[in-house]
This record gives structure tokens, C-alpha cells and sequence, in this order.
């Protein structure tokens, strides 16, 4: 069955999912959405023999319908190769009483690294198959880690430009070596005067100017998004799911057919999403807990229906999800309301007031960590085992003892790790101990290298000696400016 792609606001304009890729968001500001949710059409006995590869284009083609099957296997084959430093792409790591399922085995050691390796591919091949023949132009806001996966993949990929927006007192030491050293001639990076939802909804903006897109697209250009507002970002990231499970299996920890909880950490909404999307496609899920940290405005709505950003940003030790407008919410209000005209209340309401009233089950679970409760789980589960978390994951972990706790809940989980512990050193030494306050963020990486007994990751080693390329930093009301500048 071909699968059209819809927008949640209910522009009557349905799309092919090269479309949607190439779009990155719809006109009327929604995000895009399947037509229909698919069901595997597989065994799902079957995933336990089957690669991470394998795994991939059984689920994508569900998805996206009108990439061929050579199409699909060249983006997939082209994405997971040696780039990732274990064959596996996602291992499954049981340390102590829980499952670690490890997203940070790429180039830039972040889970966003599995989506954002297949997206350019997926793009530049619907950019063939739908004639569009004007540079596209990637805009993108980060929390820190989804503009070095972005850079990095996107980097001198032909027919592109990316322009990178982050929060210039909001991302680690490690996430903002990583981008200002990035090369490329193609890619382009600033610092903003703001926080996430700044640049996030500075870019959004963008995306619905019919004005500044005419005007350059005259010159040649149109844009797209690597943010998982893009549902090329979102898609590939279902297949993890599958494949945790698969391990889980393989390990004897469940039988086949067993349900089991997933606990993420998340501030976009963008990964637990996408845990929602392989529980319709067929995976036994019984909960997926919503980690938060000290900026809980989505455990605040999980927990009562009201979602509410008028309040105190905080930044925390866990920067990725210093977020509260969360973009991918929308999508699951779509599907749960079934109503695109709902969904644009809301959407409208949120962006007239800053909050709105919703309930939401579908198995979802709201809990918290703060900054001292996050360093606490990490101290704790490294005196215990030796494993070491970073500050994200540590989140997830207390979040989910939290729950299960109160609840009694006795379902196998994995906790979703996002990002590996050299991006946030200095955070994580500091939690193991001490004596590490005030450390120099770099020197953290050899501190923690000797703590854990693990290598530094390859992808930042020496870091802090490569050349800084991009020192732009600018007002959070000059990134429309800023963007037509770099295009003219």
C-alpha cells in the first residue's frame, strides 16, 4: 500500500514521503504525518536474525512507500556502515538491573546519528526522484547534539547547504567543539543570544515565509530540515525499537510476544515518538515513560493535560533537553485527537498563549530527575557496576526507578542512551566524585578515559586543538537576516 503524508493542521495537500523529506514541514506550519499508521507485515519472530540493516528496510518501506527497494538499500547500506564503531550500530548493555540500549556508536557519539546518517541520502535521493533541481538549503536548530550529526552528514554533500543554529550558554563544552571545528564548505554554524525554542521557533518561522522562500528560491534555493520535525528524521528511528526488542529476545531476557517499557529521555518529543510509532506498527510496548529534567513541562502535561511554557527556562547538565516547546507533541496529538482541526487549536493556542489542555493516555508515562537526583543515578550506578551513564541517560534511569517504584511495575525495560558520557565529562566526573568540580572540560575526557577504562571515543579525541571555523555569534531576531545573508 502507498502511504500518502498529511499535515496535522489539515492542509488538504497530501504528499509521497520523498515529498515530505524534501518539504521538511508542511505549508500551513504542521508537521507531517502518515496517512495511516502501517502494521508489520513480517513474522515478528523474525527480527532476531536480522541485521540492523535488515531490520531498517523492513520497517522503512512500510513507511516510505514510493522509495524503490534499490533506493531504500543504498540509503540504508550507505548510512550504517564502518562510520559506526561497532557492528551491532546499536547494542543492547545490561548494567546491573537494567538495559542500556547505546544510540551513541556513530560519528558524533549522539543518538542522532542514526537518523541524521540516512538523512541526507534519503534526501538527495528524493531530490532526484522529485526534479528539484535548486540547492536545498538545511536549516537547523540544536540542543547540541542534532547539529553535528546534521553537519556531519550533510558536510559537502553536493547540491546542499546547512546552516546550524545553537544556543551559545546552552550546549556542553565537547557539542560546541564538535560544531564550531566542523569543515565543509557547505556548512555554517551560529551562535545564538537565546535558548533552544529561540532558534527552534526562529526556524519554524522561516519555514512558513512564503515571502523570504519565493525570494530565494529565485536565486536557486529552497529549504528543508534536519530536525525530527522532518519525517525523514523520524522514521528511521522506529527501526532501533525492533531491534532492542530483537536483542532483548536474543539475550533470553523476554520471550517473543513479551510486552516491555521503554523509558527516554527527550525534550523534542522526537525519539519517545518514535517508540509510539513502532508500538502502532506491531511491537509489544506496554509503557513508554517520558523522562524529563528540571524543564518538566511534558511530565507536567502527561501527568495533568495542561501544557504550560509560561515559566522558568532552566539550564541544566542535561542540555539536549532544555527544551520547552516540544515540537513532535504535535504529531501525537494528531494522531490521538484524530483531528487536524484540534490540533491547530491547540498548536494556535500554545503559540497565542503558551499552553493549552490535552489528556493523553496511550500508554504514556510522565516522570522527572533533577540536576542533584541526575548525578546522584550516575554516582549510584557506577559504584554499583562500573557502568558509566551520561547526564541524559542518567535522567532516563532515575526517571524510570521513579516509576517503577511507585508503580510496581515489573516489565522488562530498556532505558534509551542517548549519548555517550565523553560529551559530558565534566558533568559526569563530577557526580562520580567531587574532587572533579572545576575541572577543565577537556582535560575530563582523559580523567573519565582512566575513570571508566574506556578509550576516548575517536570522534573527539584532541578536539580542543582543531581549528575553530565558525565564531559567529548573533541575536535570537537576526536568524532570519542572518540566513538571507548566507544565501545571497
Amino acid at each position: 500500500m502507498d502511504i500518502m503524508f498529511k499535515s496535522t493542521r489539515g492542509d488538504k495537500n497530501y504528499v509521497t514521503a520523498s515529498q515530505a523529506i524534501v518539504k521538511g514541514i508542511a505549508d500551513d506550519g504542521g508537521l507531517f504525518v502518515p496517512e495511516v499508521i502501517p502494521k508489520i507485515d513480517f513474522d515478528l519472530g523474525k527480527i532476531t536474525s536480522y541485521s540492523y540493516r535488515e531490520l531498517a528496510y523492513r520497517i522503512l518501506r512500510l513507511i516510505l512507500t514510493d522509495y524503490t527497494e534499490d533506493e531504500l538499500k543504498y540509503c540504508i547500506n550507505s548510512a550504517y556502515d564502518e562510520k559506526f564503531d561497532t557492528e551491532l550500530i546499536a547494542p543492547l548493555v545490561k548494567a546491573g538491573n537494567a538495559n542500556f540500549l547505546e544510540l551513541f556508536h556513530g560519528r558524533t557519539i549522539a543518538f542522532k546519528d542514526m537518523a541524521l546518517s540516512i538523512l541526507p541520502y534519503l534526501l538527495k535521493t528524493a531530490a532526484k526522484k522529485n526534479g528539484v533541481s535548486e540547492e536545498i538549503v538545511i536549516l537547523t536548530a540544536t540542543s547540541g547534539d542534532t547539529g553535528k550529526a546534521a553537519l556531519e552528514g550533510f558536510a559537502d554533500v553536493e547540491g546542499t547547504r546547512i546552516i546550524v543554529f545553537y544556543p551559545n550558554d546552552g550546549v556542553s563544552d565537547v557539542q560546541k567543539a564538535q560544531m564550531v571545528t566542523q569543515k565543509g564548505a557547505n556548512t555554517c554554524v551560529a551562535a545564538i543570544k537565546g535558548n533552544f525554542d529561540d532558534a527552534q521557533t526562529a526556524v519554524k518561522k522561516i519555514f512558513t515565509d512564503s515571502e523570504l522562500k519565493q525570494e530565494l528560491k529565485q536565486r536557486g534555493f529552497v529549504f528543508s530540515s534536519a530536525n525530527s520535525i522532518n519525517i525523514g528524521r523520524l522514521a528511521p528511528q522506529i527501526v532501533y525499537y525492533f531491534y532492542a526488542y530483537a536483542q532483548l529476545v536474543n539475550s533470553g531476557r523476554i520471550t517473543m510476544g513479551d510486552k516491555i517499557n521503554f523509558t527516554v529521555p527527550t525534550g523534542n518529543f522526537g525519539n519517545i515518538l518514535a517508540g509510539y510509532y513502532a508500538k502502532q506498527m506491531g511491537l509489544p510496548v506496554n509503557k513508554l515513560i517520558c523522562a524529563s529534567n528540571d524543564n518538566k513541562v511534558l511530565f507536567d502535561f502527561l501527568t495533568t493535560g495542561d501544557y504550560d511554557i509560561n515559566r522558568d527556562f532552566i539550564v541544566t547538565v542535561s542540555p539536549s533537553m532544555d527544551i520547552l516547546i516540544s515540537s513532535n507533541l504535535e504529531r501525537l496529538l494528531y494522531h490521538v485527537s484524530n483531528s487536524a482541526e484540534k490540533t491547530k487549536e491547540l498548536m494556535t493556542s500554545l503559540a497565542n498563549g503558551g499552553k493549552y489542555s490535552f489528556k493523553v493516555d496511550e500508554g504514556f508515562v510522565g516522570e522527572y530527575a533533577t540536576i542533584s537526583e541526575t548525578f546522584e543515578a550516575i554516582n549510584s550506578l557506577y559504584k554499583e557496576t562500573s557502568y558509566v551513564m551520561d547526564t541524559h541517560t542518567a535522567v532516563a534511569y532515575c526517571a524510570y526507578k521513579k516509576y517503577a517504584a511507585a508503580s510496581q511495575d515489573s516489565t522488562p525495560n530498556v532505558i534509551v542512551s542517548t549519548a555517550s558520557p565523553y560529551k559530558f565529562a565534566k558533568d559526569v566526573l563530577r557526580a562520580i566524585d567531587g574532587k572533579y568540580d572545576g575541572i577543565d572540560p577537556f582535560e575530563a575526557l582523559e580523567v573519565l578515559s582512566d575513570v571508566s577504562e574506556t578509550p576516548i571515543p575517536a570522534p573527539i579525541k584532541d578536539i580542543d586543538k582543531r581549528e575553530v571555523i565558525h565564531k559567529t555569534v548573533i541575536d535570537r531576531s537576526e536568524i532570519k537576516d542572518f540566513v538571507r545573508e548566507k544565501l545571497n
